[in-house]
């Protein structure tokens, strides 16, 4: 992992450093999975605050420190705010159709969810 130098700085892998076993286990919680979707969709850096997610605040740090360790999201401090950018190109360079394939089940599986009239885990 490049090392913080600072607390200012947030440790990331390198993209060598990336393993397809971290990266499905952050795709495993619902709630983690919804800021992936998020983040794609928006196809820029959000700040930490534009994610309206249905846990505590030191749970929603604990998942964005989970993508950011797997190597899913890159964090980056800007000013006062903390921003997520989601790593696609290497994410598509080390498990090419990974990212894409994993977008497309989530949305399938939140069409079914809302077809069938059923809660949807992350509440949104």
């Amino acid at each position: 992992m490049t090392p913080a130098a600072s607390p200012r700085l947030l440790e990331h892998p390198t993209r060598e450093e990336i393993r397809l076993e971290p990266v499905l286990h952050a795709f495993s919680d619902a709630v983690r999975l919804r800021i992936v979707r998020e983040l794609a969709a928006a196809d820029t850096e959000l700040s930490c605050s534009y994610f309206v997610l249905p846990v505590t605040k030191s749970t929603t740090t604990h998942h964005f420190r989970v993508l950011r360790e797997a190597g899913v999201i890159q964090q980056e401090y800007r000013g006062t705010a903390k921003l997520n950018g989601l790593r696609r190109a290497d994410l598509d360079a080390l498990f090419p159709g990974l990212l894409d394939t994993v977008l497309a089940a989530a949305e399938a599986q939140s069409a079914r969810q809302d077809a069938d009239g059923a809660p949807d885990p992350t509440g949104a």
